[in-house]
Formats: structure tokens, C-alpha cells, sequence
């Protein structure tokens, strides 16, 4: 655990209910998806780290943000090491790599091979399964 102790996070869906707002819930816990370009971070260009809504655990430096003209979801091009896992998903007759937070298990959002930088990678992420911290992080 980075930021959390594994005590320290609900255990039961109802505990998540309680700590967590309906969509946050829907995003993080059920795997659902915020409509396009309705994300509070899509075009924030502050200097800070991303945390995980679910759990505070830091996730992207805002370093690793970047503009995806047409995503419709903020997207970074790598993730702080181990703070991320990806799965495989099947779901919607789509064969997708699932990033969720290595600490919570939160769904966080995709991961797809066509980013613009050295990595390759765009990790595109559901605003509402982020936290924003202005400044450098506390890892």
C-alpha cells in the first residue's frame, strides 16, 4: 500500500456507498465509464499529482498528461511506478486493457498502444476516479 493501509479501505459495497459519490461508485467499483468530455481534468494543465478517488493513492504526475484531441478523457502517458495494474477486458465485445488502482482495485479507466510520446502509451482515465493535488506529490 502507498498511501492506505489495506484496513483502512471498505470492505463491503455498502462501506464503499458510504465514502464514495454515486458516479465515483459507478466508475470505480462497477467498471463504468463518465460520458465524453464531461471530466473535470480534460484540459487542466496544473502542475500536481492524480490520486485515486477511492483511495488517495497518487497515480499520474501531471508530467504525464497530455492533450488527446478527440479522447474525450484526460490522458497520460505513463503511470508513478506500481501504482496501476492492467487486466484484460472482454467486456462490450471489445478486447481492452482495464487500468485499476493497485491499492483499492478501483477501475480507473483504459490503457491503449497509440499515444503520441516515447511510451506510446495513453492511458485514457475517468476524471471521476481521480483526485488533483496542486504541487509535488508526497510519495
Amino acid at each position: 500500500m502507498s498511501d492506505t493501509e489495506t484496513s483502512d479501505l471498505p470492505e463491503t459495497d455498502a462501506e464503499w456507498r458510504e465514502v464514495l459519490t454515486d458516479e465515483e461508485y459507478r466508475v470505480l467499483r462497477e467498471q463504468g465509464t463518465e460520458a465524453k468530455f464531461t471530466g473535470e481534468f480534460i484540459g487542466k494543465d496544473d502542475d500536481g499529482t492524480y490520486r485515486c478517488a477511492g483511495c488517495g493513492a497518487v497515480l499520474f504526475d501531471s508530467e504525464t498528461k497530455f492533450d488527446s484531441e478527440g479522447s474525450g478523457w484526460p490522458s497520460f502517458d505513463d503511470a508513478v511506478e506500481g501504482a496501476v495494474e492492467l487486466r484484460r477486458d472482454t467486456s462490450h465485445g471489445m478486447v481492452r486493457t482495464e487500468v485499476v488502482c493497485a491499492d483499492c482495485g478501483g477501475h480507473l479507466g483504459h490503457v491503449f498502444d497509440d499515444g503520441p510520446t516515447e511510451t506510446g502509451k495513453r492511458f485514457c482515465i475517468n476524471s471521476c476516479a481521480l483526485d488533483f493535488e496542486e504541487g509535488g506529490d508526497d510519495r
